[in-house]
């Protein structure tokens, strides 16, 4: 109870209610808020942009809702036949008025005869004559003769993977011989991406390893601090004051158990530590940002593809925060209508080892093959583990304007047929294992995007920007 008084007023008691008081208390918070957001950095105030715009999130596609786990032979078929129909329909709309009979009338035809037919490869043998082909549809199986003699064609099979769709146009022999004359992947239609309507922002991460002795926590510190507008130049805050979403492609902790002698690499040897540790960091990051998490193969998950979202119980204090979306690996989101398809990227390795001309310098080249294969793992049994689900969750059966992946740790960028491919690289030093097989990461340079032009910033928080 206090006292005022007035000179044209009697004294009167004023009442400060609790309601009155926790309003005020409120307004104050907010405006704390506003200061620490808005702050003067010489002459100039940090307005996040950002923090204005409404966020449009649609999850399009998360595996993680419908997986079987059962393992049994009969989904082990029903897998395979459910990849073939859906990249038999994606490479149909390819052929245009090229017509498909299958193996069994390709086999049929009489010598001499043009035939083409949708396959899936099973097995290639490379010999000084050609490569040998032995393929499959639904009905029948094949052996296709590639000669050395059209070197174009010959590229294309020695790029093959086991287990790809494809389209072989051929010779029928006297004998059951087919000698290929073109092979066609389903590939990407030249398209034009979707592009949102204002100028928001996604900073593309993966491969913190939060728990490792290689975390490069000044850099992501540095990088919390740039998010919030506290470091960097007026154009790399005016980037930052426009990020809207952050999307980490796995590989959020180091893991407990994951190669040989991984404890002698570890800073924080608890896998509920390293998510613990991971949560601390990750809430530093501004209220008014969507953070987009899906699991790697470090994670708290099950191994094999698709994954689902990193479990609860290992990582209670992500979940706690309230402020996380949990999505599986891999998945397909739409912000502000901007198609990204989303995975960690195991399945690199595969390509990268497999097929000729691939790097772990450019993963971004393996991506585009990918893209092409029209399927995310295309080689089922290889590094990558693969569910025997029921349905085939790895074929790319839309285009996505944006692909983005991470593993490899090496940030690295390009388009192909109006499809943005990154690579987002890592948060971890090189490790001793990417040391003894000659690999040399990026670390520490998160590709930021524009979703109105397609735009890539990359920026180095290795470096004091």
């Amino acid at each position: 109870q206090m006292c005022i008084r007035d000179r044209n007023l009697q004294e009167k008691s004023l009442f400060l209610s609790r309601k009155l008081i926790e309003k005020k208390i409120s307004e104050m918070r907010e405006q704390a808020q506003t200061e620490r957001e808005t702050f003067m950095t010489g002459k100039e105030r940090y307005r996040p942009f950002a923090k204005e715009i409404e966020s449009k999130v649609k999850v399009l596609k998360n595996p993680a809702e419908n997986l079987s786990a059962r393992g049994s032979l009969e989904n082990y078929i029903k897998y395979f036949q459910d990849r073939f129909r859906k990249i038999q329909k994606i490479l149909k709309r390819r052929m245009n008025s090229t017509t498909s009979g299958g193996i069994r009338l390709a086999l049929k035809a009489s010598p001499n005869s043009k035939v083409g037919f949708i396959c899936m490869l099973m097995e290639k043998r490379e010999t000084s004559r050609g490569i040998f082909l032995h393929v499959e549809d639904l009905e029948m199986d094949a052996t296709v003769f590639v000669p050395p003699q059209n070197p174009e064609l010959y590229s294309k099979a020695q790029k093959l993977m086991l287990d790809q769709v494809i389209f072989i146009s051929a010779v029928k022999s006297r004998g059951d011989l087919l000698i290929a004359e073109e092979i066609m992947y389903p590939d990407l239609p030249l398209r034009k991406p979707n592009r949102a309507e204002l100028p928001v922002y996604a900073a593309l991460l993966s491969d913190m390893h939060v728990g490792s002795k290689m975390f490069m926590e000044k850099a992501f510190n540095r990088f919390l601090s740039w998010l919030k507008g506290k470091v960097g130049s007026r154009r790399l805050r005016e980037i930052a004051s426009h990020i809207k979403y952050l999307i980490i492609a796995g590989d959020i902790v180091d893991g407990v158990g994951i190669y040989p002698r991984q404890i002698e690499e570890l800073e924080i040897t608890d896998i509920y530590e390293q998510y613990r540790y991971a949560a601390k960091l990750l809430e530093e990051i501004p209220e008014y940002i969507d953070v987009i998490l899906i699991p790697g193969n470090h994670d708290a998950c099950r191994r094999s593809l698709p994954q689902p979202a990193i479990l609860r119980k290992y990582a209670e204090p992500l979940y706690e925060a309230g402020r996380f979306r949990f999505l599986g690996n891999p998945c397909v989101l739409s912000l502000h209508g901007v198609k990204i398809l989303v995975m960690h990227g195991r399945s690199l390795d595969d390509v990268i080892s497999t097929v000729p001309g691939m790097s772990f310098e450019r993963p971004d080249e393996a991506m585009k093959f990918l893209l092409q294969c029209r399927h995310l793992a295309p080689t089922y049994g290889s590094r990558t583990l693969i569910a025997s689900e029921p349905i085939d969750h790895l074929v790319i059966e839309d285009e996505p304007d944006i692909f983005h992946a991470g593993h490899i740790h090496m940030m690295s960028y390009s388009n192909y047929r109006g499809t943005l491919i990154v690579n987002s690289g890592a948060w971890q030093e090189q490790t001793e294992y990417q040391r003894e097989m000659g690999h040399t990461p990026n670390p520490g340079i998160i590709p930021i995007v524009n979703l109105q032009s397609l735009e890539v910033f990359p920026i180095d928080f290795t470096l004091n920007i």
